[in-house]
């Protein structure tokens, strides 16, 4: 049997990697996932290497380094932009490597002869520009991707925690236990979700963890009801019959049993339950019931973009940024579904 599962799964991502447009793009995701995690590297006003009298230092995950460790009269962070310029200057053997990006999502580059948004500039690094404080665009984008992914990531783990067990506890008890989840699981859907943020946004600043628990008190429903169906399906094989009346436990015969012969269902719908996060928290950004300013999200950038249409870069950009993450999780999503979808490997008797 454990042969039989193991060369399934094999055909399945030999199926997947068929799948060119899925195959590709659930790469291109896992590559932006992993930029995103070590953004730091790339994108930050903290430098990678500083060699001061012949000592190395690499800022970019230490503490804070005051200027006066490099010979600046102040006490607070270095400005590493201004050592490198400083050091190029003097001549010497001391040296600065800067990310490719050298500006943080938090930092304002303000000028003293204009005004930001500041249009896009190679010369000065700020490849899509700047905001209208003067931060760097691409910074908050890639810094943004990154909290949303995770947001995504970790609303899907508490939806399918909590899903996936009162799904499989309905489907499998039935009667009267059943009957009383759905309609409980009916009023509960029948909240207006973005009315009881509203009413929360207004008595407490919605920080990151509220903001999850809140989505998650809500958005549990739809696994909810799929693997209902699956359990009712599935509680009926031979397989189950035959392991109850070895006697084993109610919850041994879910968990061990029932959930991982209904895994190729809950796996094709992740990438697109990630998507919808995604949207989700984008949307309450956009519309000032999400993170707290001044927290980089693609939703905020977009919100800037509409007030500011002049700043063409900043609305291109974040909708570039959109589509193709909505993208690429989407393809990745339909290929990972065609590949795992049941009918294509189900044996008849």
């Amino acid at each position: 049997m454990e042969f039989f599962m193991g060369y399934e799964f094999k055909k399945k991502i030999q199926r997947f990697k068929s799948i060119k447009r899925g195959y590709y793009s659930f790469i291109a995701i896992l590559l932006m996932i992993g930029i995103s995690f070590f953004a730091e590297l790339f994108i930050n006003s903290r430098a990678l290497i500083v060699y001061y009298n012949k000592t190395l230092y690499f800022p970019t995950y230490q503490d804070m380094i005051p200027g006066k460790t490099f010979g600046l009269n102040y006490e607070y962070e270095t400005n590493y932009r201004d050592l490198k310029k400083k050091f190029k200057n003097e001549h010497d053997n001391n040296f600065v490597i800067m990310p490719v990006v050298p500006y943080n999502a938090f930092e304002n580059d303000l000028k003293v002869d204009r005004f930001p948004p500041f249009a896009p500039s190679f010369k000065e690094r700020h490849f899509l520009g700047t905001d209208n404080v003067g931060r760097d665009v691409l910074a908050r984008l890639v810094y943004g991707f990154r909290i949303a992914i995770i947001f995504s990531i970790l609303l899907l783990f508490l939806n399918y925690s909590i899903g996936i067990s009162i799904g499989c506890t309905m489907g499998y008890f039935g009667g009267k236990f059943d009957l009383i989840f759905q309609r409980i699981i009916e009023i509960w859907s029948n909240i207006p979700f973005l009315y009881v943020i509203i009413i929360i946004s207004s008595i407490v600043v919605p920080g990151f963890m509220i903001l999850l628990l809140i989505m998650a008190f809500f958005q549990w429903i739809q696994i909810t009801w799929v693997m209902r169906t699956l359990t009712y399906k599935e509680k009926e094989r031979e397989y189950v019959l035959a392991i109850r009346s070895l006697g084993a436990s109610h919850s041994r015969i879910i968990f061990n049993h029932i959930i991982p012969n209904t895994i190729s269902v809950i796996v094709t719908y992740a990438p697109f339950a990630i998507s919808g996060g995604i949207v989700a928290l984008t949307s309450l950004d956009y519309l000032g019931f999400g993170l707290q300013v001044p927290t980089p999200s693609f939703g905020e950038l977009l919100s800037q973009g509409w007030h500011n249409m002049d700043a063409w870069w900043i609305s291109v950009s974040v909708v570039a940024a959109l589509v193709i993450t909505l993208m690429t999780v989407t393809f990745a999503g339909e290929g990972i579904r065609e590949a795992f979808d049941p009918k294509l490997y189900s044996i008849f008797e």
